[in-house]
């Protein structure tokens, strides 16, 4: 799995810090995508589990959840990051543009992001968005909360 960025982020999702490992190598293409360099297969740098961990070890009792942007077409390293992620104490989140995704990634996860990007639609800020913001556990979309 190649991470092309690394951020600490505080709007994917409301009322967290969040660790964002943006992963490369995303086969969806959407059109108008913000990002089609991460369309390119091992784009950025290995995401080790070493610097995975220290990440994760610095950031603890200030972030409070782990976010991937895509990384579900490596699903074997994904669900070993979020089980490590929830194991350390972190939320975890998912966002792709997927319309639904493995159950076995989504059994670890706290939040999910779900949808094509449609530029005519816009993103989860927007009322005709076509994308979903799910907690997993009570399937509840949660939209609203990125709405101003």
């Amino acid at each position: 799995m190649y991470c092309y960025d690394f951020q600490v982020v505080l709007q994917e999702v409301p009322g967290e810090i969040s660790l964002c490992f943006t992963i490369s190598g995303c086969p969806l293409r959407c059109e108008g995508c913000h990002s089609p360099f991460l369309w390119k297969k091992g784009s950025g740098a290995k995401l080790t589990n070493k610097e995975y961990r220290d990440i994760l070890y610095r950031y603890f009792g200030f972030a409070t959840c782990v976010v991937f942007m895509g990384g579900e077409w490596h699903k074997k390293e994904l669900i070993a990051k979020l089980k490590y992620a929830q194991k350390q104490g972190y939320k975890t989140c998912l966002y792709t543009g997927e319309e639904t995704i493995d159950p076995k990634i989504e059994a670890h996860l706290t939040w999910l992001k779900t949808g094509k990007w449609d530029f005519k639609k816009g993103g989860l800020d927007s009322k005709t968005t076509n994308q979903r913001f799910i907690e997993v556990e009570t399937n509840k979309q949660l939209n609203h909360l990125f709405l101003k």
